[in-house]
């Protein structure tokens, strides 16, 4: 079974940064063995992939929209996840999901790929 608490979610301008971590507790492996993603949902939108890091971290992927201003590290030894997310734009407003899966699924992006969510950390970035 596995626990996932997301953090570090607020009000930001245009063009700033955030932190989003995601506490991974595990009874068994740890968060180093888990596929680890990262989803949001804007309102009255559906969830979609923000990106994903595989579990030895030799593979992240991010979608188009956010790459090169967001990366997702982990620090094993605290079982957390992280997505640095800067230069905010308005249409980053959402709640922010983290999600993780003992594989690594050749449809990453799904959502159904994932066992295990957080409850979400809300983003509102202003203009």
């Amino acid at each position: 079974q596995v626990q996932l608490v997301e953090s570090g979610g607020g009000l930001v301008q245009a063009g700033g940064s955030l932190r989003l971590s995601c506490a991974c507790a595990a009874s068994g492996p740890t968060s180093s063995s888990y596929t680890m993603a990262w989803f949001r949902q804007a309102p009255g939108k559906e969830r979609e992939f923000v990106g994903v890091e595989s579990w030895s971290g030799g593979s992240t992927v991010y979608a188009d929209s956010v790459k090169g201003r967001f990366t997702i590290s982990r620090d094993n030894a605290k079982n957390t996840v992280y997505l640095q997310m800067n230069n905010l734009k308005p249409e980053a407003t959402a709640v922010y999901y983290c999600a993780a899966d003992r594989l690594w699924s050749p449809r990453f992006w799904s959502e159904h790929e994932y066992d295990y969510w957080g409850q979400g950390t809300r983003v509102t970035v202003s203009s």
